[in-house]
């Protein structure tokens, strides 16, 4: 039996959404000078990485990247951020991922960052599905979709055609 390949998001429409999600980001800091766009490594961290450039291009806001290290599989392992809690604490948050399934990843990430006070924490992913184990929702997201079980959902955001498909 082969699996099929179902393009959920082609590149035009990639660059689409992590156009509009910089603009809701922007919306909800409108008054911040910064910003810290913390993307879980691998995917989330590329993601965050565009949405600093699409910020940059369309506001003032001055976006800082974080790399959040999550073993995916392991999550109650130490997560690890490049930047230290001093540089992040008293500041307004995204954390960023490419797809948003069950949450334990992005529950995971959002446990770490609360151990200091923030002004605002905000979670943003390009594609978010139906499928979740833990109250955690995308407050900026690309799509939202309604997959079964069986499928997964693959995101290609290195090269010079991005994609999103589901498999």
């Amino acid at each position: 039996m082969a699996i099929t390949k179902n393009t959920i998001l082609n590149h035009q429409e990639i660059q689409h959404k992590i156009r509009r999600i910089a603009y809701q980001i922007y919306e909800s800091n409108v008054y911040e000078d910064e910003i810290i766009l913390a993307g879980i490594e691998a995917n989330g961290y590329i993601l965050a990485k565009k949405l600093k450039s699409n910020l940059e291009k369309i506001s003032e806001l001055k976006p800082i990247l974080c790399k959040v290290t999550i073993d995916k599989k392991n999550p109650l392992t130490e997560i690890k951020t490049s930047l230290s809690k001093e540089e992040y604490s008293h500041k307004s948050i995204v954390l960023i991922d490419d797809v948003l399934n069950s949450g334990s990843t992005l529950i995971y990430g959002v446990k770490h960052f609360l151990d200091v006070p923030l002004k605002q924490f905000k979670t943003a992913v390009l594609v978010n599905r139906n499928h979740k184990k833990y109250p955690v929702k995308a407050d900026f997201k690309g799509i939202s979709l309604s997959t079964s079980l069986n499928e997964h959902v693959e995101i290609i955001l290195s090269g010079k055609q991005f994609e999103a498909y589901l498999k």
